[in-house]
């Protein structure tokens, strides 16, 4: 793995520690919660006898108050300068009894029908310290629950330093919060990347990706910065559920781009259908749904990574092993735990394969502007070299002695190519009505050198466009080279302009004879290979060239992608 990834992967192993520290030897032991129906104060005494109530409750239908009550041993008093603290995740309006005394209250138990919903789901209470010394107690809770009437059970319960309590969530949720923002700010970064770049989709996949993980983080802990009332749960439940099904989407699809197998947009399709199932048919039970997306998501991750192992794609064993190191987390921690950390972790391979895909494009372009340069030289080297000079100036000689008016205006077409071309030489990009005028002097030139009526013709052409140097020019070049003239002894060329939102077309027309013949001759030589690199130069991958054979001649298609 790349270096720089490695304080990244630090920081997710001290997120895990962080997580795990609570799981320390615990101060408390719980036992069966029992429930009845009914409202009476004598059911909160620490000796009623509660062997006659329910083990299990499946409905409370209509808000009626009832009662649960669980036995506690406390394995440790606490110290009087260092309470306990009972942190509850209960579905309802409660009021807290330890012992007989009321130590809390969460909302209105009973009148939940009446009144606007009061309370939050997760809530934290203190113990007097002369009821926590050791030994058994009882944990009574009076309740309510309107909203979800078949969401009976206490969820969550943890007995231990009141401070500790209060303080341990949020300490966690300044961790999840930098993490989440870490992942949030990669997602912008990409997000632009891509918008300079609209054909590398795999960036726009990791970019959601990345922002589909920062909202299940601050989804998953806003539990503490934000009070939620039991009512609203649910609905936190199906985000995070929708943004799972999101995550455990794209990451496969993105590992499917860039580890590329046979049908794999269908096994895509049919994968999209499996987690619809998962996410639709048992959309009440979300922790099943969850892992059952997670668990394909990784077995299809795995089978696509194993693909690329075999096919020795870049970067593929590192995501095999991230994927293997992921089933150890599982097993390791809780489900939660692992869930973010095994994200994070896929999340940094997919980065790592990012990183090897830019670094490529880079060594690309540089290779370009390196040909770009060599090939532009090759290209004013054909232009000035003894060949061309020797049957330019023959034919000067000749103008000169027939027709000495002709003969200047020869020299004078040859000095401005060649000032054009000094001017040009060494830029990017330069006017579209500097290339036309370059194309025109170069018709001049090889009208008195050949003896044929060449002419040119230009529609819709914006003067405002800039282009690579020398491309149009080179085309024409190649026109002279593999055309014969009409029976008129001419040659047109012409030069068609159009745009749009999506992208900017030239299209160079030769009107010729003889072309379609000398078709399967041609090959790509220096002149094209210079047009290819000067557009890669300057466009780097959006643009495309297409040159082919036409019935009244030759047509050359240039695009160049916004």
């Amino acid at each position: 793995m790349n270096l720089r990834f490695l304080p990244c992967f630090l920081f997710v192993l001290l997120l895990v520690a962080s997580c795990s520290k609570n799981s320390e030897r615990p101060v408390f032991k719980r036992y069966q919660t029992v429930f009845k129906i009914g409202d009476q104060q004598e059911w909160a005494t620490k000796n009623w006898n509660d062997s006659n109530w329910k083990k299990r409750m499946k409905l409370v239908p209509d808000g009626q108050v009832f009662w649960s009550r669980t036995k506690v041993d406390i394995l440790k008093a606490s110290k009087s300068i260092s309470p306990y603290g009972l942190r509850l995740e209960v579905y309802g309006e409660y009021e807290v009894f330890w012992d007989g005394v009321l130590i809390g209250k969460n909302g209105n138990p009973g009148k939940e029908a009446d009144v606007s919903p009061e309370g939050e789901l997760w809530t934290t209470f203190s113990i007097p310290t002369h009821l926590t010394n050791e030994g058994r107690h009882i944990l009574a809770l009076r309740l309510s629950n309107y909203y979800y009437p078949d969401h009976i059970g206490i969820y969550s319960l943890k007995i231990d330093d009141y401070n500790e309590l209060l303080t341990d969530r949020l300490l966690q949720n300044s961790y999840m919060h930098i993490f989440a923002g870490a992942f949030l700010i990669a997602s912008i970064y990409f997000l632009f990347l891509f918008l300079g770049n609209k054909k590398e989709y795999p960036m726009l996949i990791f970019s959601i990706s990345c922002f589909l993980f920062f909202s299940l983080t601050m989804t998953h802990f806003v539990r503490t910065t934000l009070p939620i009332h039991y009512s609203l749960h649910v609905i936190r439940l199906q985000v995070i559920t929708g943004l799972m099904f999101g995550i455990s989407f794209l990451i496969p699809l993105y590992f499917s781009l860039q580890f590329p197998y046979p049908r794999w947009k269908l096994f895509i399709g049919i994968y999209a259908v499996i987690l619809l199932y998962f996410f639709l048919a048992k959309n009440h039970s979300f922790d099943f749904s969850a892992y059952n997306m997670v668990v394909s998501l990784w077995v299809f991750s795995l089978g696509i990574a194993a693909y690329g192992v075999y096919k020795k794609a870049k970067g593929a064993l590192l995501v095999l092993l991230t994927l293997l190191v992921c089933i150890i987390i599982r097993y390791s921690v809780s489900f939660t735990i692992s869930l973010f950390v095994g994200f994070s972790l896929m999340l940094l391979s997919m980065l790592y394969l990012l990183s090897i895909r830019i670094k490529e494009q880079r060594l690309a372009y540089e290779t370009s502007l390196v040909q770009s340069t060599r090939l532009r030289l090759e290209l004013l080297k054909k232009n000035i070299q003894p060949h061309f000079l020797m049957n330019t100036l023959t034919s000067l000689i000749d103008w000169v002695e027939e027709s000495p008016k002709k003969g200047v205006l020869f020299i004078e077409a040859l000095a401005k190519e060649f000032d054009l071309f000094n001017q040009i030489e060494n830029q990017t990009l330069i006017p579209i009505t500097q290339e036309i005028a370059l194309c025109r002097t170069h018709l001049e030139i090889m009208e008195y050198r050949k003896e044929i009526n060449y002419s040119w013709q230009e529609e819709g052409i914006d003067v405002e466009q800039k282009i690579p140097p020398g491309i149009l020019h080179t085309l024409l070049e190649n026109g002279i080279t593999h055309s014969l003239p009409l029976e008129d002894n001419s040659i047109l060329f012409k030069l068609v302009f159009e745009s749009n939102s999506d992208y900017k077309c030239y299209t160079f027309l030769t009107f010729a004879a003889s072309v379609e013949q000398e078709a399967n001759k041609i090959k790509e030589g220096t002149g094209l290979k210079y047009i290819k690199a000067r557009l890669t130069e300057s466009y780097h991958e959006q643009w495309e060239l297409i040159s082919e054979p036409i019935h009244h001649g030759w047509k050359n298609t240039i695009k160049i992608y916004a």
